[in-house]
């Protein structure tokens, strides 16, 4: 086996979407990212401020079935917030797909839906809750 090199996490997603304007409101105006760059009509590149979320508008051609995403995750660093959220998103429209619930590892979490059908789950988990690397 070779050595391998380290790596400091994984900080960035790119999601093909149908309606980019719908997906960036989601992710930017109940979310709460920020537009980091957008280089032309069909990219916008988000961030909360330490990872990267690219948003691309989908060809023409593109089939749904064709992604092997199970789901993207958004860290929480209290356990309080992931019922905050859930009520939040909740409040403003969000397809939910789970409501809160605590797991064996301590962690607490919910699933919901972005405007392209993606699953979105926000999570308080111990081991990475509050760090900011």
């Amino acid at each position: 086996m070779t050595k391998r090199l380290p790596v400091a996490g994984l900080r960035h997603v790119a999601l093909f979407v149908a309606d980019l304007a719908k997906s960036e409101a989601f992710y930017v105006d109940l979310i709460g990212m920020e537009v980091e760059w957008r280089p032309d009509e069909d990219n916008v590149y988000l961030t909360s401020g330490n990872d990267n979320l690219a948003l691309h508008r989908a060809p023409p051609n593109f089939q749904a079935q064709d992604q092997r995403l199970d789901h993207i995750g958004y860290i929480l660093d209290t356990m309080e917030q992931v019922d905050a959220w859930y009520a939040h998103l909740k409040a403003n429209g969000v397809t939910m797909i789970t409501e809160p619930k605590t797991h064996r590892d301590g962690a607490r979490s919910f699933y919901c839906k972005d405007p392209d059908g993606i699953t979105v789950q926000l999570i308080y988990h111990p081991p990475i809750a509050g760090w900011k690397g």
